[in-house]
């Protein structure tokens, strides 16, 4: 799983569990996606987006450590359709950090239809297809072998064999297209990105209950179970150094000698928790996105990112078994790029 159920605190709603992010080149500038409620929760799942929280695109501009420009959603209450109004807002500056801003309004509709926005903005919000990928018994197989910094055993499970444990699933999805010519975001710039769901307090301010950069830190990284992933799963980017830093180099260290994949193991362990702290996606506006072993710009929603990922923690080429070409149903080459599911 990328995100996908691996929070306790976001477990309690579904609607604000995160699944994935991803931020590639669209038809007419850049595209933000954001994916939450996974149906693989079960029965016990809600339908929709919850109607008292936010879900939160942050942007950091040209290495700012701090986000400048954000992204916020907003949704009502379900119909008797099972859509929902939703507005959206732009948030510059010191604002976009500010959970008491409001920011600006630039578009509002309704879910399951294309909204257009201001200055070309277009979006998109509603129940889709899920674009990810991975089976979760080679997961498993990995996770043991980072957690317990031992061999890995994959007698259990087969590369041939692989089957994706989210087939047929969905997710909430929210789509947004930033033209090239937005006075915003602009063009031929680097940011960094993460994502956020929001609940309203009783006492009238706001509680982050997820967040995501790179996709695969939490399963691999960050265990459920784990004190410090709570810690940063209810935390900014800008603290991730400090609370599990030297978690994730050990963790990578211990595995790596273990398999004998580095000659180095501490210092191919800090190198990693280097790349993937502070936990934030790179990408390059206006470049073709890809999220691979050898550098990360951006993500699509066909690329691979177990692959990436299982390979990045042990040094060494780990084949997923699965490629994107036996999953495009579930992504679409016009906006919005997901596939909408009934």
């Amino acid at each position: 799983m990328s995100h996908h159920l691996d929070s306790p605190l976001a477990r309690e709603d579904s609607r604000l569990d995160l699944t994935d992010q991803f931020v590639f080149r669209g038809d007419t500038g850049t595209v933000f996606v954001m994916n939450v409620n996974s149906s693989a929760y079960g029965r016990d799942g809600k339908p929709g987006f919850h109607p008292e929280g936010r879900y939160e695109i942050k942007i950091h501009l040209d290495g700012s450590p701090v986000e400048e420009l954000t992204y916020r959603l907003a949704f009502t209450e379900m119909d008797a359709n099972g859509d929902q109004a939703l507005t959206l807002h732009a948030l510059t500056g010191p604002d976009a950090s500010d959970d008491s801003a409001t920011g600006d309004m630039i578009a509002e509709g309704r879910t399951h239809e294309p909204i257009s926005g201001a200055n070309g903005v277009r979006v998109w919000a509603g129940k889709a297809n899920d674009p990810f990928y991975i089976d979760l018994k080679q997961l498993e197989a990995i996770d043991a072998a980072v957690r317990n910094g031992a061999k890995l055993d994959f007698s259990g499970w087969q590369a041939k064999k692989a089957k994706n444990s989210f087939a047929g699933t969905t997710i909430h999805s929210i789509v947004i297209e930033v033209p090239d010519n937005d006075p915003l975001l602009g063009t031929d710039r680097d940011i960094c990105t993460w994502i956020a769901t929001k609940l309203a307090t009783d006492a009238g301010g706001w509680r982050q209950i997820n967040r995501e950069g790179h996709p695969m830190v939490w399963p691999i990284f960050r265990p459920v179970d784990s004190e410090w992933a709570s810690d940063a799963n209810t935390g900014h980017p800008d603290t991730d150094i400090t609370i599990d830093g030297e978690q994730i180099a050990q963790l990578v260290a211990g595995v790596v000698a273990a398999n004998g994949t580095a000659d180095d193991p501490a210092a191919y362990g800090r190198a990693v928790a280097d790349r993937l702290l502070p936990d934030l996606l790179p990408y390059r506006l206006g470049t073709t996105a890809s999220f691979g072993f050898l550098g990360f710009n951006g993500r699509t929603l066909a690329d691979n990112a177990p692959e990436t990922m299982f390979s990045l923690a042990l040094n060494t080429a780990t084949t997923s078994g699965l490629s994107p070409e036996q999953f495009a149903d579930t992504r679409s080459a016009q906006f919005p790029y997901v596939v909408a599911a009934g």
